[in-house]
């Protein structure tokens, strides 16, 4: 199938500052930040700071605050390109191996062509 017919999405997740490179390798990886077309871009994204919010409950284990207590955290949020739906779940997958969150933030996003 070429690559101009299969759908596309946008994965985009947010992860700790030194969690950022082994996230974004593992996604790479897995096929995620290709741009199809002559010029074969890889590993492509687009990345800002920022600051995350969450509270765990009581039957977390969070890797960063503690159970009940609000924790504001710098993150860092990371943006690409998924070429067919076998890559966003083959990148989602290696996010969630990757990452060091007990439940990691990302958002999965069918873009259409226009």
């Amino acid at each position: 199938m070429a690559s101009s017919i299969l759908p596309r999405f946008s994965l985009i997740f947010y992860a700790p500052p030194a969690a950022v490179a082994a996230c974004k390798t593992a996604i790479f990886k897995a096929g995620a930040g290709r741009y199809p077309g002559t010029g074969n871009y890889t590993e492509c994204c687009w990345s800002t700071p920022g600051t995350g919010q969450f509270r765990p409950g009581d039957s977390a284990n969070p890797h960063i605050g503690k159970v009940g207590e609000l924790e504001e955290v710098p993150e860092v949020r990371v943006e690409t390109l998924c070429v067919g739906e076998h890559i966003a779940r083959q990148a989602v997958a290696a996010l969630k191996t990757a990452h060091p969150y007990e439940e990691p933030a990302y958002h999965v996003i069918k873009l259409e062509d226009f």
